[in-house]
């Protein structure tokens, strides 16, 4: 399978192409993400099953913080 070529980097990431980041790139049935520091591994996924891992992101609450002494 080809990966497309139109890579988009976070917002949050800043301008400069030096800034690791998460870049995210799609087709009509596809995600595909990578890091910057290493673009040749590439995770595959469809839109399906990142909106059932966000779903579930927000139906579980996170642990509360340990404290800090």
């Amino acid at each position: 399978m080809n990966t497309p070529a139109n890579w988009q980097k976070s917002s949050f990431s800043g301008s400069g192409d030096g800034n690791a980041c998460l870049e995210l790139a799609s087709t009509p049935t596809t995600l595909h993400l990578r890091e910057s520091d290493t673009p040749a591994t590439v995770l595959t996924t469809t839109p399906a099953a990142v909106a059932h891992l966000l779903a579930g992101i927000r139906e579980v609450p996170l642990p509360p913080l340990p404290a800090v002494a």
